[in-house]
């Protein structure tokens, strides 16, 4: 579904955009999407939203048949992208499962104040973000996925995400879009 509105209240939502992470080879260039989801924080803050930053800080506990290991990480593995520019104000996240409700107090957090979407963008597409996209939508939230700040290391899977699985769970947009909607809303 294309992008046609935002809730009064919508909260921002930026997934592992941290030092680790950002190493990885993506399918497209790093910078530009972290450029536009600061894009997207500064838009938010401006109008006075909220803005979650989760990180990841290690893995889910259950054997795979791929195990990436997420142990012995680096002391700044977790960093997040400083471009953010996190603020006191912001809701700081750390997770250990793929998505950013499962392990953590987010939902809590965003209904304490008032939140009924979000936006998401971040990284991979197809594993932190899906997810995320996935129980947010499960718990009730309107979804948007700001489909030009994500990235992926597989295409494919890039693909997968942003044409077969959103457009079921929500809206997509550019970040122009997306801010166009926020810079719109009442103050």
């Amino acid at each position: 579904m294309a992008l046609t509105t935002l809730d009064a209240n919508t909260a921002l939502v930026v997934i592992d955009l941290q030092k680790g992470i950002l190493s990885y080879p993506t399918v497209h260039p790093i910078d530009g999407i972290v450029a536009n989801a600061a894009r997207l924080t500064q838009a938010f803050r401006k109008k006075g939203l909220p803005v979650a930053l989760v990180n990841v800080t290690g893995g889910a506990p259950g054997r795979t048949e791929r195990n990436r290991s997420l142990t012995n990480l680096p002391d700044d593995w977790a960093d997040l992208a400083p471009e953010l520019g996190r603020q006191p104000s912001d809701i700081l996240v750390s997770k250990t499962t793929w998505g950013a409700f499962a392990s953590t107090d987010l939902e809590a957090r965003l209904r304490t104040v008032g939140v009924t979407q979000v936006v998401l963008c971040g990284v991979a597409t197809s594993i932190g973000v899906e997810s995320t996209a996935r129980q947010a939508y499960e718990s009730g939230f309107n979804v948007t996925l700001a489909t030009d700040a994500m990235t992926d290391m597989q295409a494919e899977c890039h693909a997968n995400s942003v044409e077969r699985i959103f457009p079921r769970l929500g809206e997509t947009g550019g970040t122009a879009g997306i801010v166009a909607l926020v810079e719109a809303m009442g103050a």
